[in-house]
């Protein structure tokens, strides 16, 4: 477990905010080589119409999980023709993330995640689920490196914002421990419309503007 939790510390920063209409989650992508197709290391994926989720840790063990969430979230439609709501992907995550902690020959997924989407009352809600499986429901929330320091701000910082107003909040908070660049960070926006990855020129724009 103390290896698994130092690898989702220094894992690259991300942040869930929520406003009164929309959820946000921000992401500093790694680093790719100039060669090399920046799809390669994406750092929040959609989960389900309206639940996506980022990480901050080992790329490898988010991959394993995030397959699985989309797996189960298929099988809960398929099954009772309805989709999932982010409490549910969250705790199903948790439980996968707590399963591997106390198994024989398996060792700890070594990341955080942030689950971010509507509540089954439409509400915006973000998630966090650490490698020990522990899940805790937040307004906004920040993983990864420096990411104490992010939270702190965002606990001075937070408001009720609608819109374009929450990916600003995001990104500022953001910037208080990354280099903003719209090459560097990946922005998701989840509302009642459904799940949407805002493009680079429009990231740019608004780092430009916030």
């Amino acid at each position: 477990m103390e290896y698994a939790s130092e690898a989702a510390r220094k894992g690259n920063l991300a942040v869930g905010v929520t406003g009164t209409d929309s959820v946000v989650v921000a992401a500093e992508k790694q680093q790719v080589a100039k060669l090399q197709s920046p799809q390669t290391f994406g750092k929040v994926y959609k989960i389900d119409d309206n639940v996506c989720v980022t990480f901050a840790g080992l790329t490898a063990d988010a991959r394993i999980l995030i397959n699985r969430a989309r797996e189960e979230a298929q099988s809960h439609k398929l099954t009772l023709e309805d989709g999932t709501t982010v409490e549910y992907i969250a705790r199903f995550i948790g439980n996968m993330q707590q399963k591997y902690t106390q198994r024989s020959g398996v060792r700890p997924f070594g990341l955080s995640t942030l689950v971010a989407g509507l509540s089954e009352e439409g509400n915006p809600t973000v998630y966090h689920t650490d490698p020990s499986g522990t899940v805790s429901e937040w307004k906004s929330y920040a993983i990864g490196r420096n990411s104490k320091a992010v939270r702190e701000w965002m606990d001075k910082n937070h408001e009720d914002t609608t819109g374009l107003a929450t990916v600003k909040l995001a990104l500022r908070a953001m910037s208080q421990n990354c280099d903003l660049s719209s090459e560097r960070i990946e922005v998701a926006v989840v509302d009642r419309i459904g799940t949407r990855i805002i493009s680079v020129d429009k990231i740019q724009t608004l780092i430009n503007d916030k």
